[in-house]
């Protein structure tokens, strides 16, 4: 199984960061495909649950006190978002999108931006799935200073500055790249995912472990799961015209 770890990220990271902060132009290829079309009388569902096997790990508390602004927005310590078992013995955060399967086209990315908020030096959501060209709108709700890095490698990685309740970062991520971290170079402990899909057939679990994929057009289709630490699950299943189809994952310790 696949472990996302963060050390050879962090290093491409840097590496892609200093050839520049430029977006990438979309290739000719890209740019040729048809604009994808769904008929909402032949669409369909795929939804299910992450399940968690065994015990669930004990996260450590989160040490804030280097930073006493930062321990100061919180009345109960907080721990750290690696793995979140809910009680229903379901996993938390774990991204769940259609890897393979669609045809060659162009998805429009919504209009709405999507947002990722430092709150109490704690990034939310934790998880964060974004459409390809989707605008994402990056806030600081705290009274010290951020600065924001996206540890992207397929996308130009970048490293910013972000000072207590400025205005407002709007980033675009023009490439499909699932997933990478999310952190601050000021305060070691602050880390989330970003998962940029090139549709929107994707979800993030919450606390009840669960997922729909709506809209989805009839087809056979591969699903992937992805969580931070313990990696990626993938199955194949197929969606008839107007049909509901089920799959579950499980994860274990």
């Amino acid at each position: 199984m696949e472990h996302l770890s963060a050390a050879p990220i962090a290093a491409l990271a840097f590496l892609l960061s200093a050839c520049g902060n430029s977006t990438p132009e979309k290739t000719e290829t890209e740019a040729a495909l048809p604009i994808a079309h769904v008929d909402p009388a032949t669409a369909g569902s795929i939804s299910g649950r992450v399940l968690f096997q065994g015990d669930a790990p004990v996260m450590p508390v989160i040490d804030m006190s280097s930073n006493p602004q930062c321990e100061r927005e919180h009345h109960t310590p907080q721990k750290a978002e690696t793995v979140v078992v809910n009680r229903n013995g379901t996993l938390r955060n774990v991204f769940v999108w259609i890897k393979d399967g669609l045809p060659p086209e162009r998805w429009t990315p919504p209009a709405e931006s999507a947002k990722l908020d430092q709150v109490g030096c704690v990034y939310s959501p934790h998880m964060l799935g974004i459409m390809q060209g989707q605008k994402l709108e990056i806030l600081n709700d705290d009274p010290v200073n951020h600065n924001v890095h996206a540890e992207s490698q397929i996308n130009p990685a970048w490293n910013e500055s972000e000072p207590p309740r400025a205005e407002h970062k709007i980033k675009e991520f023009d490439s499909a790249e699932v997933l990478f971290p999310m952190t601050c170079s000021v305060h070691p402990w602050m880390r989330s995912y970003v998962a940029v899909s090139p549709h929107p057939f994707f979800a993030v679990t919450g606390d009840d472990g669960s997922f729909t994929l709506k809209g989805v057009p009839p087809g056979t289709y591969t699903v992937e799961a992805v969580h931070e630490k313990y990696g990626r699950k993938d199955a194949k299943l197929t969606l008839a015209p107007s049909g509901s189809a089920t799959l579950d994952f499980a994860y274990g310790s």
